[in-house]
């Protein structure tokens, strides 16, 4: 994708791919281009089931091979944390543990008090596990 495509048209590109099941072709994009990674908090906004699915895959691949550079997207994922939308919250901290680095784990310990029975059930998960 050329520089002239812009991030919100990129978004768009990245959740139509996932929607479509072309979690392996967004990978290569990541891989090739990380800035990507700052467009996470953007691509899980998106309202379609399949993308924030094909998000939480994509990030369980890409953490397997690439630990280091997974943990590029904790800045644009941390402000879905105070969301009201406890769906976007309960996404954002999934992807955070899948991260697992210290910064995205301490960015979760809000959220074992959170509202949401779910969203606090994730991040109780994480913080356990890891």
């Amino acid at each position: 994708m050329g520089k002239d495509v812009s991030d919100k048209e990129m978004v768009k590109v990245i959740a139509d791919f996932l929607e479509m099941g072309h979690v392996e072709n967004i990978m290569a994009m990541f891989k090739q281009e990380p800035r990507y990674y700052g467009m996470t908090g953007d691509i899980l906004r998106d309202e379609r089931y399949m993308v924030r699915m094909g998000m939480a895959v994509l990030f369980e691949e890409l953490a397997a091979i690439r630990a280091e550079e997974v943990k590029l997207a904790v800045p644009a994922l941390v402000p879905l944390l105070a969301e009201n939308n406890p769906i976007l919250r309960g996404e954002a901290a999934n992807l955070l543990a899948i991260i697992g680095s210290p910064e995205a784990l301490a960015a979760l310990k809000p959220l074992l008090a959170d509202p949401d029975p779910q969203v606090a059930e994730i991040a109780c998960d994480a913080l356990a596990t890891n």
